[in-house]
């Protein structure tokens, strides 16, 4: 699967869920603001992600049952969000410690950013696994629905 499917895929199944992985482009606020570390822009982008769930899962007429079953896949999806998030300045203060040493070790480097890695990894696999679960909950004719919406309303519309 190439990523440009993959991409096409995201914002077809999850259309919102897909702009969580917009929190990964917080670096900055992570590492400078209190509130944010503590959560605060976590609890925003959820907000947001279920509010453009929940108008694509209504103009697709879902039913209570698959609107749960929606439901739970983003839940564990935002948990393992959650659980991986990493600590923008834990890791900025291991990186600086390396530069601070007499000598830099470029495998030390390398394995910081390796768990850097790891944590996205882990966070793509889980937005993976939603989308999936909630492509396998919709009927054909529900994700077009939800398709059209993503196209107009998704991160990847073209306004």
């Amino acid at each position: 699967m190439t990523r440009r499917t993959f991409q096409r895929l995201t914002a077809v199944a999850l259309t919102g869920l897909a702009a969580t992985a917009g929190a990964l482009v917080t670096v900055r606020a992570y590492a400078q603001d209190p509130n944010v570390r503590h959560g605060m822009h976590a609890g925003i982008v959820k907000r947001m992600v279920t509010a453009a769930l929940d108008e694509a899962l209504d103009q697709a007429a879902v039913t209570a049952e698959q609107r749960a079953a929606i439901y739970a896949s983003r839940d564990r999806a935002f948990a393992t969000m959650e659980a991986h998030r990493p600590d923008r300045g834990a890791q900025r203060e291991q990186v600086l410690a390396l530069f601070e040493g007499d000598r830099l070790d470029a495998a030390q480097l390398r394995a910081v950013h390796a768990q850097m890695d790891q944590r996205h990894e882990a966070m793509r696999n889980a937005i993976a696994q939603a989308i999936v679960e909630i492509h396998d909950t919709l009927t054909p004719a529900q994700r077009q629905i939800v398709a059209n919406y993503a196209r107009t309303h998704g991160p990847f519309s073209r306004h």
